[in-house]
């Protein structure tokens, strides 16, 4: 479900470039002229992008404590 989300409404609308993409470059290059509104955009867009990030971190973490537990008892 994340990676659906962020395949859709993290990089929506998709032409010419991802709606993410330009606020990003937007925040790097200084972010003069931002609104609260174009904030709220960040986040929108961004939050699926985080979630699934955060899933994937929480994933290999478990990952690696089983892996380190399965050693430990070798």
């Amino acid at each position: 479900m994340a990676l659906i989300l962020s395949l859709t409404l993290g990089l929506a609308p998709f032409m010419p470039e991802p709606h993410l993409v330009g606020k990003v470059r937007w925040v790097l290059g200084g972010a003069s002229g931002m609104e609260p509104m174009d904030y709220f955009d960040l986040v929108l867009h961004g939050g699926p992008w985080i979630y699934l990030i955060l899933l994937l971190a929480i994933r290999i973490n478990s990952h690696l404590k089983k892996s380190q537990v399965n050693s430990d008892k070798t």
